[in-house]
This record gives C-alpha cells, structure tokens and sequence, in this order.
C-alpha cells in the first residue's frame, strides 16, 4: 500500500523495497480461502410424474408464466394485476432484497482499505515533573503549556490472506439471490391466494343462487299443501314436512353469505385493501372460472429451476457453506497495514512546514493465541447449520414433488367426482318431475315429494363445490409448478417504467 501526499515523503530505496516484498507475499498467500467450496448437490428427479394424465394434463413443456388467464376471467386478471402492484407481503419481501443487496455492500467494502482524515487543535499543558524529562535540569524558558495544531489522513488494509472475507463475501451475495428467490415464492403464493378466494367467492355466490331458488321452490310447496289442507286434500304432516325442509334450506343462507363475505374480504388485504373494499366491485354474481380443457405440466426435471422456494434453500445451503469458510478463518492470523502522514505544530505559522511534517507506514500481525475454544466452537456451528440447510433443502426438493403429485391427484379426480355429480343433479331433476306428477294424481305420498326436492338441493349444492374444487385444485397445480411469479414480474416492471 501506497499513502502520499501533495509533499513528496523521502524513504530509504532498502526499506520500501522490504514492504513491497512483504505486501507482494501477502497478496500471493491470499490466493486461497480456507473453508468448503460449494458444489450444488445433484439431486435425480423422477423421470415422469406417478399420477396418470387423466385430467388434461400433458407431459409437454409447461406453460405457467402467466396461468391464471387460462380461465378467461377478465375480473380476476384485473385481481391479480392490482394485487401485484399493491400486496403489502410483496413490498416486505422487496424490501428484504433491497436489505440483502445493500448487507452485501457492506460486506464487499470490507476487502478495501479504508481512509480517513482529521484535524484538530488543541491547548495543553504538559507535566514539568514527568518521567525522563522531570529529571532533567530544563532552563525556565522551556514551554510546557503551548497549542497544538495537527491535521493529516490515515488508512488501514487488512489484507485478506485467508479468505475470510471473501467468504463473508461469499455468503452475503448468496443471501442476495435467496432474497429474490424468496420474493419470487411470495409471488407465486401471493397469485394463488387471490385467485384460489376468487373462485371461492364465485362458488358460494353459486350456491347462493341455488339456495335460493330451491327455498323459493320450496315456499311453492309449503303453500300448496297448507291450500290442500285447508280444503282436507291432505294432512298437516305434509304441511310440517314442507316447512321443515324450507326452514333446512332457509339455514344454509347465513353460513354461505359469511363465507362469501370472508373471501371478499380476504381478497381486499390481498390488494392491500380494507376488507370490504372489493364487496361492492364482487357483488355481481359471475360463473365459477372454469378450467381449460388441457392442462401442460412439463416434466419433473423441469420443476426444480421453476420453483423459487426450491432456488431459495439451494441459496441458503451456498451462504451456509460460506460461513464456514468465514469461521475458520479466525484460527489463522490477520495481516494488516496501516499508515498515516499529515502534520503537526506548536505554531499556527509554520503548521503546513516542510518540519512540521510526519509519517508512519508498516504491517501489523494479530492472533488469537487463546480464547477458550470460542473459534472453534463456532466453526462447529457453522457445519452444523450448513447441515441444517443441506437438509432443509433435500426436504423443498422432495415437498415440491410430493405438492405436484398431490395437485395432479386432486385435480384428475375431483374431475372424475364432477361428471358423476352432473349425472346425480340430472336424475334428481327427473326423480322430482315424476313425484310432482305422481303426487298430483294422488298415487305417491308428499314424502315422496320431499324427498326428490331434498335430493335434487343436495346434488345441485355438491356439484356447484366439484366444479369450485376443480378450478382451486387447478390453480393449487399451478401453484405446485411453481408458476406465475416469471409473466408477474415483466408486468410490475412495465407498469413501474410507465409511472415513471
């Protein structure tokens, strides 16, 4: 290291020769840096998925980046757009990468040498009776109380012989990356929250809408036998029968309208909205987006470089492994060199004199000869929470396979379970044409009747909850994918460049 200044500084040619020889050796020692290097582990993805393709899946290359509008939904790509832009986890999550970007500075900046400066003026008085000079026989006109003015620049480097830094360094920028990783998989939750309580809300206004019509079936019923009972055509069973299984239906109002408003509301945090934002904007009633007839998933290899929360604990384990390197560095000495030139006077006059100038230049060696196993007991920390992520994402690996299969399994058969459903709401209907005629002509009882009716609510109900599960399944295969988090990012950018 070098320090000058405007006023050249002389030194002896032998000695700075010595310096440069030793810095240069420094340098070349600090080639390598003690701890693991990390070697990203190979993981064997299966070949194909366990689940058979009975849904509309297919093997081809998976197109995820921009799912949700493969339902055709123009009010929930508006949701997901505004969500985006506004979801207060999203904006925690970037400010987490803005934090780790800015920690990796901090951290890089420790490879450099670091340079200050100072002035400063003092007055002081000096003891006529302190060691050497207090015994010393001194003429009366030696000053002991006089101004002290100094002002000059000082550096210091610690060179990096080991690697302990650049470890440091290491880990910093992996956390950098697991930061974004992480935002990308609040990302992909974020796009499968809103549009999962979308279609949950759209799925109670169905049932709602069912409900209702079968309470106003209902009340035909109720008024029909309460007529027949009147003129003696039937008896008040019939009667109590048919309010019984209104007031039933009636019941199943409350629960879907607090259902319906709870995914409203959910919806409206999720655009960083008050709950009941959206309430007015949903109030609308719309079909239940349905799935599309084909449905690619890719392959299993192609999963672990879509999923963030898979790219985030690889990210980890890398950091991790760093910081072992970082540990171990501490057993071994830290070289450093520090200087400082400037000047310094008793004088205001002659302060910036050519005789009032001062300069110091050298290595310093420290160690660590004991310290009660601290170092060591660290490094072991360190392994053992390089372990920990070594496990942790062994484990994301084998959850995101196990999430994708189990997608495929719910979707393939809640598909299976709808076409019954269809089939179940089809003869119900046609099992209450045939008791209403038969009760007419008075060859059936009003049980009957009931019955039919009770069958047909519940049919109609169930398969209104298959066709919501299809689509949450659905979107629950996207979000085990991995995907949305690549066509959401271009479209936040886009809006952020066109506000700007």
């Amino acid at each position: 290291m070098t320090i000058q200044n405007s006023n050249s500084i002389s030194v002896n040619q032998p000695n700075l020769k010595g310096l440069s020889s030793l810095v240069l050796g420094l340098i070349v020692l600090s080639g390598c840096a003690v701890g693991p290097n990390y070697h990203q582990p190979n993981v064997t993805a299966p070949a194909h998925w366990g689940e058979p393709m009975t849904g509309g899946e297919t093997n081809s290359s998976s197109s995820v980046a921009a799912w949700w509008k493969n339902f055709n939904d123009p009010e929930l790509d508006s949701l997901i757009e505004r969500a985006v832009k506004s979801n207060l986890d999203l904006t925690i999550s970037a400010a987490r990468v803005r934090e780790a970007r800015a920690q990796y500075r901090v951290t890089s900046a420790d490879l450099w040498p670091t340079v200050g400066t100072s002035a400063s003026y003092e007055r002081q008085l000096q003891s006529k009776n302190q060691p050497i000079i207090g015994a010393l026989p001194l003429p009366a006109s030696v000053p002991f109380e006089n101004n002290v003015y100094q002002a000059g620049f000082d550096a210091s480097w610690e060179i990096d012989v080991f690697g302990g830094k650049r470890r440091a360094t290491e880990a910093a920028k992996a956390e950098v990356a697991a930061a974004e990783f992480g935002r990308r998989d609040t990302l992909v939750t974020l796009l499968g929250e809103a549009a999962r309580n979308y279609v949950e809300a759209r799925g109670y206004q169905r049932q709602l809408t069912i409900a209702r019509q079968n309470i106003t079936a209902q009340e035909e019923d109720l008024a029909i036998t309460q007529d027949r009972f009147k003129h003696g055509l039937s008896s008040d069973l019939d009667v109590q029968q048919a309010a019984t299984l209104l007031a039933t239906t009636r019941s199943q109002i409350p629960t879907l309208e607090m259902n319906l408003q709870t995914s409203i509301h959910r919806l409206g945090v999720l655009l960083a909205q008050p709950p009941g934002a959206l309430l007015e904007e949903l109030s609308t009633v719309a079909p239940i987006p349905a799935a599309p007839p084909e449905v690619p998933v890719g392959l299993p290899s192609e999963l672990l470089l879509r999923r963030p929360d898979v790219q985030k604990a690889e990210r980890q384990l890398a950091a991790a492994t760093a910081q072992i390197g970082v540990a171990t560095a501490d057993l071994f000495p830290k070289f450093s060199l520090t200087g400082a030139v400037g000047y310094e006077s008793v004088s205001a006059s002659d302060w910036f004199a050519g005789a009032s100038k001062f300069w110091s230049l050298g290595p310093t060696v420290q160690w660590n000869i004991f310290d009660a196993g601290r170092i060591r007991a660290n490094i072991k920390v360190q392994n053992a929470r390089q372990e920990q992520a070594l496990a942790n994402y062994e484990q994301t690996v084998l959850v995101s396979f196990e999430d994708v299969e189990n997608a495929l399994v719910g979707y393939a058969k809640e598909q299976v379970r709808r076409r019954s459903l269809e089939d179940a709401v089809k003869s119900s209907q046609e099992s209450l044409r045939l008791a209403n005629q038969l009760y007419a002509n008075g060859l059936a009882n009003f049980i009957n009747v009931l019955d039919a009716e009770r069958s047909l609510y519940q049919a109609q109900d169930q398969l209104v909850q298959s066709e919501r599960a299809v689509s949450t399944n659905l979107i629950s295969l996207y979000k085990a994918l991995g995907g949305g988090w690549e066509n959401a990012e271009r479209e936040a950018a886009f809006s952020s460049a066109q506000a700007k």
